[in-house]
């Protein structure tokens, strides 16, 4: 479990669909996404998270609440397939109503950390559409800079953070 001031980041379960589904399953917060999920999906996404934690030992992790333990999004790291290579990619999805509170920028910034501290990762990515502005500000947030960009069904922006800029960022925050 890795916790900040005001979220708790722990494993996917099945009990989670629910309020996972609140989230991945709206068409607003999945308009950059190739598609919105229905239950089918969610429940796989669930499933691919576990076996992401058995495997590698992390994967997407549920964004709660501190105070009331409501799970209000994910956020992690995959290894992802960015530009033909796989990188450790930091992902980010919070429900419509807690978004512009800043929670992505703060789960961001404690997953960059946990992957820092807990594996040899060099560095860290994100990516997203072009046209994904909220994404694009949170990468910003956690210390990435842009890498560039290529054609993926349309434009798209890769973010990055070195394990050097890293360890500036933490003398400064």
């Amino acid at each position: 479990m890795i916790e900040t001031e005001r979220l708790l980041l722990r494993e996917l379960t099945e009990e989670d669909f629910d309020a996972l589904f609140k989230v991945l399953g709206d068409p607003s917060i999945m308009q950059h996404y190739p598609y919105t999920f229905d239950e089918a999906r969610v429940h796989g996404w669930i499933a691919r998270n576990i076996e992401r934690y058995r495997i590698y030992g992390f994967g997407l992790w549920a964004v709660c609440l501190k105070d009331t333990g409501e799970l209000i999004g994910d956020c992690g790291l995959t290894m992802q397939l960015i530009d033909g290579t796989e990188r450790p990619e930091i992902g980010y999805h919070i429900r419509a109503d807690r978004q512009r509170m800043g929670y992505a920028s703060e789960a961001a910034r404690a997953v960059r950390d946990w992957a820092f501290e807990n594996t040899a990762f060099d560095a860290v990515c994100s990516y997203m559409k072009s046209t994904n502005l909220p994404s694009i500000k949170t990468a910003e947030a956690y210390g990435c800079r842009k890498l560039g960009e290529y054609e993926d069904g349309g434009r798209v922006c890769i973010y990055g953070l070195t394990r050097e800029e890293w360890e500036n960022i933490r003398h400064t925050e």
